[in-house]
């Protein structure tokens, strides 16, 4: 339990420190009201209205002490745009992003750890050549440039998939396929790295030399310390997924948090900017929390 509340503290402190930061960064960027009144001819006075009833006429460090308070309660304002709660308004798409990134993540854990098992016990053969191929053309490959290619061949091609929104499980399979391969690559030369090096070590020579079978001794003994470190990783890449669905989600026009946050980025609309930040900051912290968890 001490290690539980160590680990929530410090998750507390970096939600802090991580909001402190945006607001910060967001701040000195520069005047959204300027940006929404640039295309409208408004009087002085009518600006100036207009940024009170954002409270932006007040000084940095109340609208600082305001944002914290806030922050406590979930209240991060209303979007300056569409004038919906912000928060309430992120956590309405978090789903979509969740069930994509969710399905990605499954594809390249069933495909990438069988992969990097096979090329790690035959090391030199033609297998693990064209494994370590596949796993080279998958890191280097422009995520953008995936879901191209997928949408031109699957959709426009060959008419046998959605390219665009969401639906049902027809329209998971080219944006999850897009966002899992980088993963899938990973997954595959991370777990054949540690299965070579955990089969070199003592303990794999002498579970030979007692006669146990090779299927014992690469699945029971091998295999389940390569995971080891493999847990950590696979916890940190479904983060990462999360909050680097970007480019997926533009491509494919997919409604979740990070299209909806990468157009209020655009438009200097602080409040789902923040509400972003800090929701993706708390499921860093969560998922962290787990990993250390499962991993002691």
């Amino acid at each position: 339990m001490a290690f539980v509340a160590r680990r929530l503290l410090q998750g507390v402190l970096s939600l802090w420190v991580l909001a402190t930061l945006i607001f910060a960064l967001i701040y000195f960027v520069g005047d959204p009201v300027e940006l929404l009144t640039s295309e409208t001819v408004m009087t002085a006075e009518e600006v100036q209205a207009l940024r009170e009833s954002f409270g932006l006429d007040r000084p940095v460090a109340v609208q600082y002490g305001l944002f914290l308070v806030n922050l406590v309660q979930g209240d991060l304002g209303v979007s300056y745009y569409s004038g919906e709660p912000a928060m309430p308004a992120m956590l309405e798409r978090l789903p979509a992003t969740l069930r994509l990134v969710g399905v990605a993540l499954a594809i390249a854990l069933i495909a990438g750890i069988p992969l990097g098992v096979a090329a790690g016990l035959r090391p030199g053969s033609l297998a693990d050549y064209a494994i370590r191929f596949f796993s080279v053309v998958g890191i280097s490959s422009p995520t953008f440039f995936i879901g191209i290619v997928l949408i031109f061949v699957f959709s426009v091609q060959w008419r046998l998939l959605p390219s665009t929104g969401m639906g049902d499980w027809r329209y998971y399979i080219l944006p999850a396929l897009t966002l899992s391969l980088f993963r899938l690559a990973f997954f595959t030369r991370m777990i054949r790295a540690t299965m070579m090096e955990v089969l070199s070590l003592d303990f794999v020579r002498t579970a030979r030399s007692k006669g146990l079978s090779e299927r014992v001794v690469t699945y029971k003994h091998a295999f389940r310390n390569a995971l080891i470190p493999f847990v950590t990783i696979a916890g940190l890449e479904f983060a990462q997924l999360l909050a680097g669905a970007v480019v997926t989600e533009t491509i494919f026009a997919w409604p979740g948090i990070n299209r909806f946050a990468l157009t209020a980025m655009y438009r200097l609309d602080y409040p789902i900017i923040l509400s972003y930040a800090v929701i993706i900051g708390l499921i860093f912290v969560v998922v962290n929390l787990v990993v250390d968890v499962v991993y002691a």
